[in-house]
């Protein structure tokens, strides 16, 4: 059924974390706490099926006194204690408050620490870049980073709670009633065999049968339900990323094209939910039937002995009452299928990406290493670089780049360039060999700068953590440096940056980055393609004076760029074979 064993394995390794933490007594405490309050519920309900058979009698036998006693008080005598109505609903309505409250109180605190511990695994090691370099077609553990720590997280959360602490009411409330039951129906002779507690026994097959049928008809909705999310978010992410892109698309005329993929993206979706619509149609058709069929099946079984005096009006609806809850009790699997197979979509999603992460951190040790530097130069040791898929990149032994010589490296697009570049940041993971760097500030401005969310102060100094430690002169420089002035007055203004700023500026807002952080070295891939060459001379020269003491090495496919620099270097590579750099030209330093 569902392979149930690795699912509950699953949400176990999910789950155990934090209970095991340094958050476990207070977790602990708290789940304790509502589960206590959740079998008083069920003491509670028990009470009420003995006190309905009290008040039933009374209303049989007209009597007036007995009758307000069960409502605002309590009654004694022959028959017992039985508290009154007012009496059991005062202490209900508290359990059934701070139930709610504390199970509440319960998963934002687990949430958090979940997505505390998941944002670290997944920051860690750089797996959030390795991820993004696997091909994973089928998306089991690498598609919508950004749901399955938003939203999955969330619904696993509230589900494992709801799930779980509805199946241990139902199974003590299954075994309270199942007496009552038992001791409430007595027995009955069929062609000529007396079964005993015939009653409990009528519950159990009836929803045996629906439980059997209900995973017969709802089993697809597993599977359907792991695709939905998943369209669900593939759609969500293109809206995302036109609205990233808005300007692009807009210079593009790309309107029609953008509606296309997204209309298809939305195809999915409805295609998926007729699929779930269709199937749920069928699951609804028999649960309905079911939930029907079972308000009245206990009474017409048990009015026999009803007519024929065996017992009274308040044991009848005692007997309807025990037959509800057991036949509810057996039949939680019936009514929470859908529930169930939505957060076995959501388990497999978030076990699937913790795996995708560990996978992703046990490539953190792989590719080419980093070893502090024994000169004054970035030099490697056997270096071999390659793509995922096993194709070179690049084999090279020597100096690299000594300290103080800024370069210039050319070559065809795709040769491996940048990929030099994140080896020498150590994040690629696809290789051999070690590169040595000399103690020092190492910066790395990509072609595509990066602009976070939140102030342009927070973008100009990331990804210093503390944005307040640059002094408001120092970072006015920076800005006006690289041609920004314009903006001195807008450094506390939380903005869409990266959509407000043209490719042109964000470049320069890389650049004002490197003013104020004064790296040792600084490399730049094409971090300066979107601007006019008078500019890309400005802002190379400013950086030259600006930070004398800087290393710069630059990738750029402009001759004029390379006349910038003090040496240039070009990579090639034959076809199906791995690169090398080789010296172009030598300049004397300035």
């Amino acid at each position: 059924m569902w392979a149930l064993g690795p699912v509950l394995n699953d949400a176990w390794r999910l789950a155990r974390p934090y209970f095991w933490s340094e958050e476990k007594w207070a977790a602990r405490g708290l789940l304790a706490s509502i589960i206590a309050l959740n079998l008083i519920s069920v003491g509670v309900s028990v009470v009420l099926n003995y006190w309905n058979g009290a008040f039933y009698d009374s209303l049989q036998n007209k009597d007036w006194a007995l009758f307000l006693q069960l409502l605002f008080s309590y009654r004694t005598g022959e028959a017992g204690f039985m508290p009154g109505f007012v009496p059991i609903v005062a202490i209900y309505i508290p359990i059934a408050i701070y139930r709610t409250w504390l199970n509440q109180l319960l998963q934002i605190r687990w949430r958090r620490w979940l997505t505390d511990h998941l944002l670290t695994d997944w920051l860690s090691d750089r797996a959030y870049y390795t991820i993004s370099l696997t091909a994973d077609p089928a998306g089991l553990g690498t598609d919508n980073p950004d749901q399955r720590i938003a939203e999955d997280l969330r619904k696993y959360v509230e589900d494992t709670l709801r799930l779980g602490l509805g199946l241990l009411s139902n199974v003590v409330s299954l075994f309270n009633f199942a007496v009552i039951l038992w001791t409430l129906s007595g027995a009955v002779t069929l062609l000529g065999i007396t079964i005993p507690g015939y009653m409990l026994w009528a519950a159990i097959l009836y929803a045996a049968v629906g439980s059997v049928l209900t995973h017969y008809v709802g089993r697809p909705l597993a599977m359907l339900s792991f695709q939905q999310e998943r369209v669900e978010a593939d759609f969500r992410f293109s809206l995302v990323r036109l609205r990233e892109n808005t300007e692009g698309v807009a210079l593009y005329g790309g309107e029609r094209a953008e509606k296309a993929g997204l209309t298809d993206r939305f195809a999915a979706v409805f295609l998926n939910w007729r699929a779930i619509m269709q199937r749920q149609k069928l699951l609804n058709a028999l649960t309905a039937g079911y939930e029907q069929a079972a308000s009245i099946f206990p009474i017409v079984v048990a009015a026999p002995r009803y007519f024929s005096g065996a017992i009274q009006l308040g044991g009848l609806m005692r007997i309807a009452g025990a037959f509800a809850r057991v036949q509810g009790s057996l039949s939680w699997f019936i009514n929470f299928y859908p529930d169930l197979a939505s957060w076995r979509a959501t388990v497999a999603r978030l076990a699937n990406f913790q795996r995708a992460i560990n996978v992703a951190r046990g490539l953190a040790d792989q590719g080419a290493r980093l070893r502090p530097g024994t000169g004054d130069s970035i030099a490697t040791t056997d270096l071999a670089l390659a793509l995922p898929d096993g194709t070179p990149l690049l084999a090279y032994s020597g100096t690299l780049f000594p300290k103080g010589q800024s370069t210039a490296i050319s070559g065809r697009s795709g040769s491996g360039k940048s990929t030099l570049f994140r080896a020498i940041a150590g994040i690629w993971p696809y290789g051999g060999g070690s590169v040595e760097r000399p103690p020092g500030r190492y910066l790395f401005l990509p072609q595509r700068p990066y602009i976070p969310l939140g102030t342009l102060r927070h973008a100009l100094t990331y990804p210093s953590a503390d944005s307040g430690s640059f002094g408001d002169d120092a970072v006015r420089q920076a800005l006006a440096d690289a041609g920004l002035a314009s903006l001195a007055l807008h450094l506390d203004d939380n903005q869409p940056w990266a959509q407000r700023l043209s490719g042109g500026e964000q470049q320069r807002l890389a650049i004002a980055r490197a003013l104020l952080l004064r790296p040792d070295w600084l490399f730049m891939d094409e971090a300066t393609a979107n601007l006019d060459p008078e500019a890309e001379s400005e802002l190379y020269t400013k950086l030259r004076q600006q930070l004398p003491d800087t290393t710069i090495i630059s990738i750029a496919h402009r001759p004029a760029v390379a006349a910038l620099h003090d040496a240039a270097q070009v990579f090639r590579r034959p076809p199906g074979q791995p690169g090398t750099l080789e010296p172009l030209t030598r300049r004397a330093a300035e």
